[in-house]
């Protein structure tokens, strides 16, 4: 779906005005963000947002001169299974004023920025739901998930003996500085390894070693640690906070792991390690971590691992073209399936065949052999990344299969080694 409209062209919806925001129209737009996110006594961050700011990108709806909705998006790499990287469309700062709810606002400004997405070339549109029952009508579906880990230390009494560590490797603390700068080079390496990841641009390692401040945030300065191997290459790094929390004149402390980066084994053993042995600590609170992340494994009593009851779906995506989307990524077992994709905006509808050979690697293209499953494009934004399989929607009827045995093949051919897993909001 291609056309050349003008993005930054207004369009009148229910007698409100959308449009993308001037410059000088930034600062209030970010007061109704703020308002939308039910915050109205957060104060604005004018330079920031003019830095996030890209031409018809950050838009808001107006009710006269007033801004009662908001909507922004980016272009952003997102790594596939396989290691590849696909152009998304990130879609934030999602808002509608409670005056003005079901008047198509959400719509309008969803429909223009797919539709500029898709003449860009994005491949996916991606996004975070505050809210479950929201997205899906947009074809988005849940594509990765939450994970987090509360750990009793009491109970686990730390990690296994005998698990693999790093001879002549070392570990510091750095200054904030330094873990923008290592932090930065780490993960951009890391990321191309995790199906779901999504780059970290320049102000979100600002925004998080505090060299950007904004207005409502409760910045605190955490402990960043980071591993050297003997020759000194950085493979990972643990940035935790502690509440120093005392029960009397017994220490009752909670650490909180807030990014958590480790290119191999060896080096998470270590950094864990160091996690689970800081004095004072009696709980840590992992609050983001891969869902198929070993780490209760580790631990000489995995009892005391507990799933952190925030775990849910995190990021949500939509195929905006499907055989480029496909064809980046590969494949768990050589195979052919044919799937008839409904999608009422139409930048999936269609019959494509997916082939994977031998090695992994795979085709899709569009076809008009018989399918052997139906699915809605929401259900095809949870399957691209293997966040669900297609029998376990075929079995929540969210899925037909036309084929008998077609949903376990369509199985084995999409399977990923690793689970897809978005480490960064956005």
């Amino acid at each position: 779906m291609r056309n050349n409209t003008d993005r930054t062209a207004a369009e009148t919806v229910n007698g409100v005005q959308v449009r993308a925001v001037t410059v000088d129209e930034v600062e209030e737009w970010n007061r109704a963000l703020n308002f939308g996110f039910l915050r109205p006594h957060a104060g604005v961050a004018p330079d920031l947002r003019r830095r996030q700011r890209e031409l018809g990108r950050m838009v808001a709806g107006f009710d006269g001169d007033r801004q009662i909705a908001t909507f922004r998006s980016f272009d952003v790499e997102l790594t596939v299974p396989g290691g590849a990287v696909v152009q998304a469309d990130a879609i934030t700062n999602v808002t509608v004023s409670a005056t003005h709810r079901r008047r198509g606002l959400l719509s309008a400004m969803m429909r223009r920025d797919l539709a500029a997405a898709a003449e860009r070339g994005c491949a996916v549109a991606i996004l975070l739901a505050a809210e479950y029952n929201i997205y899906g009508r947009f074809g988005f579906g849940p594509a990765t998930r939450g994970s987090g880990w509360d750990i009793d230390l009491s109970r686990t009494r730390g990690l296994r003996e005998g698990l693999p560590g790093v001879p002549g490797g070392r570990i510091d603390f750095v200054t904030l500085a330094e873990q923008a700068e290592l932090g930065a080079e780490l993960y951009d390496r890391w990321r191309r390894t995790q199906p779901g990841a999504i780059a970290r641009d320049e102000i979100w390692w600002e925004r998080h070693t505090n060299r950007i401040q904004v207005p409502g945030d409760s910045f605190k300065a955490p402990f960043a640690a980071v591993h050297r191997d003997a020759d000194g290459a950085v493979t990972g790094m643990a940035v935790y906070s502690v509440d120093n929390k005392w029960d009397g004149a017994h220490p009752d402390a909670t650490l909180t792991v807030d990014d958590f980066i480790a290119l191999d084994l060896p080096t998470a053993v270590e950094l864990w390690r160091l996690v689970l042995s800081v004095d004072w600590v009696r709980k840590v609170v992992v609050e983001g971590i891969a869902p198929d992340d070993p780490l209760p494994l580790l631990l000489q009593d995995p009892r005391a691992a507990t799933p952190c009851k925030e775990n849910a779906d995190a990021m949500w995506l939509r195929l905006l073209d499907v055989e480029a989307a496909f064809g980046a990524r590969t494949y768990g077992a050589p195979g052919r399936v044919v799937l008839e994709v409904e999608d009422r905006l139409g930048y999936a509808s269609g019959r494509f065949a997916i082939e994977a050979a031998e090695d992994g690697t795979g085709r899709c293209t569009r076809t008009d052999d018989d399918a052997d499953l139906a699915l809605d494009a929401t259900e095809l934004g949870s399957l691209y990344l293997g966040a669900e399989t297609a029998p376990r929607l075929a079995a929540a009827a969210l899925l037909t299969e036309l084929r008998p045995g077609a949903a376990a093949a369509a199985d084995l051919l999409l399977r990923t080694p690793l689970r897809a897993w978005t480490p960064t909001e956005f």
